[in-house]
């Protein structure tokens, strides 16, 4: 007899590794067997043992030992699993417990929390670290600052140009060269699904200028081609010219990078590498980022780890690679306070387990929540 859903689940946790029969092919093709494995070690670590997988409306909640996650799953006939989520865990902690949890992370990471102009709580929030795609903030603010000054419009038509092209994440990298498309949908797949060809096409559309003068820590600012390119091993000598080089110097190392081939998407799959080729900000400076944009109707596409029902507006923003994790949210609540919570973390030489941050980080929200509530 096949699986039920809650066997599927209560297997996944209970033995000591998951096999690769227990998915349809389908599913091993977008998801490989090692991701999932990563994936459920990171929960157990986090959350400890699994206690119990509880049936709701639109999938279950499962319990652990130190919080909870919810999830849902698709079985074919035959009980393999072709649809597999796990929602953000949470736990139940204070702010002052959160901000302890935080200080605990491995590595170097910084955290803000503020209500309004009011800070809640802090953790070298001006550290300036690797932020990954949450960058992408700082190529917003100054497109809608070129919007303002009327120099650009949100229905300006650019044609996808060749040397736009980068790796996913994001969808147009697969568009036809020529393709027409509009400012205002290039910055939503930008923030949506962080698109990096629709990033880059914002950056070279704009110029590094605009954007250096709101980031002028990240000089000459890297678009996201120019980041992979650098990072992959065979461009070894180009990313030491570059770490040696002055800011002028750079800009024409990056010029020579036009023509380069991509990696492949296999790049940052490992453990951190050149986490120096980077965008640099404080949880202070993405604060008055998101604080720039976060009004506009883009910015709630994707609301991150913030639950939808327990908040009016929701702006968000995140970035990864290995060795980088940062989640930037803005809220407001029901009675109108409203918040902004930045956690970012580093680590130089090992992947980072995503899944210790994300229940803090979780936590956080849902007490902000409550507390906006009461």
């Amino acid at each position: 007899m096949p699986l039920t859903p809650t066997a599927a689940l209560e297997r996944l946790f209970q033995a000591e590794v998951a096999q690769a029969d227990w998915f349809t092919t389908t599913f091993l093709q977008q998801v490989p067997i090692d991701q999932v494995r990563i994936l459920l070690s990171q929960l157990k670590q986090s959350l400890g043992s699994l206690q119990g997988v509880t049936p709701l409306e639109d999938g279950y909640q499962l319990t652990f030992a130190r919080g909870t996650v919810p999830a849902k799953i698709q079985l074919n006939r035959q009980g393999q699993i072709a649809g597999l989520f796990f929602g953000p865990p949470t736990a139940p902690l204070s702010l002052a417990e959160a901000v302890q949890a935080f200080q605990a992370l491995d590595g170097n990471a910084s955290l803000l929390i503020l209500q309004g102009e009011e800070e809640l709580a802090a953790v070298a929030a001006d550290q300036p670290l690797a932020v990954g795609s949450a960058f992408k903030l700082a190529v917003l603010a100054a497109l809608r600052q070129a919007i303002v000054k009327g120099t650009l419009w949100w229905d300006t038509v650019v044609t996808l140009q060749p040397e736009w092209r980068s790796l996913p994440s994001g969808m147009i990298q697969d568009w036809p060269v020529g393709t027409a498309v509009t400012l205002e949908t290039l910055a939503a797949l930008m923030i949506s699904v962080s698109d990096n060809t629709a990033t880059d096409a914002l950056i070279h559309t704009l110029g590094r200028s605009l954007i250096e003068a709101l980031a002028p820590r990240n000089q000459p600012f890297l678009t996201t081609r120019e980041f992979f390119i650098l990072k992959d091993p065979r461009h070894a000598e180009t990313l030491t010219d570059f770490r040696q080089s002055d800011p002028t110097a750079r800009r024409q190392i990056l010029e020579t990078l036009t023509t380069a081939d991509l990696p492949t998407v296999s790049l940052l799959t490992g453990d951190p590498l050149a986490l120096d080729v980077e965008w640099y900000f404080s949880a202070r400076e993405l604060c008055r980022l998101m604080v720039q944009v976060k009004d506009l109707p883009l910015m709630g596409i994707n609301p991150g780890l913030a639950q939808p029902q327990d908040w009016s507006r929701i702006a968000f923003k995140g970035g990864s690679e290995p060795g980088v994790f940062n989640l930037t949210t803005w809220l407001e609540s029901n009675a109108g306070k409203s918040y902004c919570v930045v956690a970012t973390w580093n680590h130089p030489t090992q992947p980072l387990n995503e899944t210790d941050l994300i229940k803090t980080y979780s936590s956080i929200l849902a007490e902000l929540g409550r507390q906006s509530a009461s």
